[in-house]
C-alpha cells in the first residue's frame, strides 16, 4: 500500500507542475478587447522603450516563447506574438523581461549564459543513452544491464532537471523583477487583472522546470515499456 502511495506522490510531483502551468496560461488565453494590443505589439514596443536596439520580435513553434540571448531575439508563439489576452501581454513581458536583463547585462542574466549549455548537454547525453545504450553495450563487450541504464539516463535526467532550478532565480526576475512591474505601472493591463497576471508569470517561471520534471517522467515510462 505504502508503495502505491510513494508512486502517486511521484506522478504528482513530477506531473503536477506541467498540468498546473499549461492550465493556467490556458485559462487566461480569453482575448480581451479592452487591452491596448498584441502580445508580439507589447514586445515591440517595450524593446523601444527600454532601447534594446539589438533585439527583435519574431514568431516561433507553439509553446516554444523564449529569449534567445544568442541572436537577441524574442520568440513568441503565434497565440501570444498575435493574442489580446492576459496571458499573450504576460508571456511577452516575461519574455522582454530576459532580453532587458541580457541586454542591460545584469547579473542575474549569468545564469542562462552558464548553466544552460549545461541542460542542452544533459539532454542530449539523455537521448543518445536511451538510443545507443545496446550498442555502446556490444562496443565495450558489457553485458546489457537495464537497471544500469536506467540509473545512467535517470541522472541525467535529473541533472537538467537540478539545472532548471539553478536558472529559476533569473526566470523569477524577468516575471517579477522585470514584466510585473512594467505591466502594473506602465497600465498595460487594468489593475483588477493584477491577481491574475501574477499567477501566469508564476507559470511563466516555472515552465522550465516542469518540462524537466516531465522528461523524468518520459524516461521512466520509457523503461516501463
Amino acid at each position: 500500500m505504502l508503495w502505491i502511495i510513494g508512486i502517486v506522490i511521484a506522478l504528482l510531483l513530477l506531473v503536477g507542475p506541467s498540468a498546473w502551468v499549461k492550465y493556467t496560461l490556458k485559462r487566461y488565453s480569453t482575448e480581451r478587447n479592452d487591452l491596448p494590443g498584441t502580445g508580439g505589439e507589447l514586445a515591440t514596443h517595450l524593446v523601444k522603450r527600454f532601447e534594446l536596439n539589438e533585439v527583435k520580435v519574431e514568431a516561433t513553434q507553439e509553446g516554444h516563447d523564449h529569449f534567445d540571448f544568442g541572436q537577441h531575439v524574442v520568440r513568441l508563439s503565434p497565440s501570444v506574438l498575435n493574442g489580446r489576452s492576459l496571458t499573450a501581454v504576460a508571456v511577452a513581458a516575461h519574455e522582454v523581461g530576459h532580453a532587458i536583463a541580457h541586454e542591460k547585462k545584469q547579473k542575474i542574466s549569468h545564469l542562462s549564459t552558464r548553466y544552460l549549455p549545461l541542460a542542452h548537454m544533459a539532454r542530449r547525453i539523455t537521448a543518445g543513452l536511451l538510443l545507443g545504450w545496446p550498442a555502446i553495450t556490444l562496443l565495450l563487450h558489457l553485458p546489457y544491464a537495464v537497471p544500469l541504464h536506467a540509473l545512467v539516463v535517470g541522472l541525467s535526467g535529473l541533472l537538467a532537471v537540478l539545472v532548471q532550478v539553478a536558472i529559476l532565480p533569473e526566470e523569477w526576475d524577468a516575471s517579477f523583477n522585470k514584466a510585473l512591474p512594467i505591466l502594473a505601472e506602465g497600465n498595460y493591463i487594468p489593475q483588477e487583472d493584477l491577481p491574475k497576471v501574477k499567477k501566469i508569470l508564476t507559470a511563466c517561471a516555472m515552465t522550465y522546470v516542469a518540462a524537466a520534471l516531465i522528461k523524468v517522467l518520459f524516461v521512466w515510462r520509457w523503461f516501463k515499456r
